[in-house]
């Protein structure tokens, strides 16, 4: 088996299509319109293109049980999911400047650092850097 496509639930695709590529860097691969208000979008890392797409997934409007689920974790602090980078200091800091909004700040976990924002789409992203 290999990891093709992992969805991250998202409240506005056009809003998480800009934050994931403007911001956090990463490029757009797909963009398929399924109806009026949603489209098969992916992002890819732009160094690794042929590498696995973050779907940017429309966060279900009529489903209360995903709405509940993605709310809970969001209040709760809890990361959706999370990124692995050269440098949580470094990473930290670019995306500050940036205006991006922590929840945690750069720390020490054992032998990893983390660092936990806001994706301005309805979920935490963690970073974390292997020490």
């Amino acid at each position: 088996m290999k990891i093709k496509v992992l969805s991250i639930p998202v409240q506005d695709q056009e809003k998480a299509l800009k934050f994931y590529t403007e911001t956090l860097g990463f490029i757009k691969k797909v963009d398929v319109p399924l109806s009026e208000e949603n489209r098969w979008l992916t992002v890819v890392n732009k160094e690794e293109q042929d590498g696995a797409e973050i779907l940017l997934e429309p966060s279900p409007k009529h489903f209360e049980p995903a709405k509940t689920y993605q709310k809970a974790l969001f209040d709760a602090g809890i990361p959706y999911t999370q990124f692995n980078v050269e440098n949580v200091q470094q990473e930290y800091d670019r995306l500050n400047n940036l205006g991006v909004e922590f929840s945690v700040n750069p720390t020490e976990m054992g032998t990893v650092k983390i660092a936990v924002f806001n994706d301005t789409c309805g979920n935490k992203i963690q970073i974390v850097e292997m020490l």
